[in-house]
């Protein structure tokens, strides 16, 4: 009974490691393609933003946000390829998140640059030891399991003061 026990036991933190290893690619791709698209968040013409007619803050927002749902499309129609990853929420949250630091990204560093803050995050939340604390939960976020309050607040913090600056300020020049 006891051998029966530690396979059980070794089986249940396998699924967990296998889990963990799934969560840490979905976070990987989400943020290859928000990163993919933070160089549109550049504006290249200046001259273009000086005369145009409809106002910039409504058209980075939803340029921001249509980013964001095409990098969750991308990671949900995975499935019906056959390959079950991610939870819907896992990557809903994620992505806007991802899309946030990006467009923070943008805002504080131009368009070039905005892809360094979603990668040295990831990089870090890859390396860091497993969260103990609240802090570590924040630092942590895209990692964390969909319904974490640590993880959907922060997220929901990135997206909406990155979104905010980006369209408020504009891309870094």
């Amino acid at each position: 009974m006891r051998a029966h026990n530690e396979q059980l036991q070794k089986a249940v933190v396998s699924h967990a490691v296998v889990d963990q290893a799934i969560d840490a690619l979905d976070a990987l791709s989400q943020a290859t393609g928000a990163m993919a698209f933070s160089i549109g968040l550049g504006g290249q013409d200046l001259a273009l933003y000086r005369m145009a007619a409809i106002r910039w803050v409504p058209r980075r927002t939803a340029h921001v946000l249509l980013a964001g749902t095409a990098v969750a499309a991308a990671l949900l129609t995975v499935p019906t390829m056959g390959a079950s990853m991610a939870t819907t929420a896992f990557v809903v949250r994620d992505s806007a998140g991802l899309m946030g630091l990006v467009a923070l990204g943008a805002a504080l560093t131009g368009g070039q640059y905005a892809w360094t803050l979603p990668f040295a995050w990831l990089s870090f939340s890859f390396f860091a030891p497993p969260p103990t604390s609240a802090p570590m939960e924040v630092a942590m976020w895209m990692l964390l399991p969909p319904g974490t309050a640590a993880g959907t607040w922060t997220a929901l913090a990135l997206t909406v003061v990155g979104s905010a600056a980006y369209a408020v300020a504009g891309p870094r020049r």
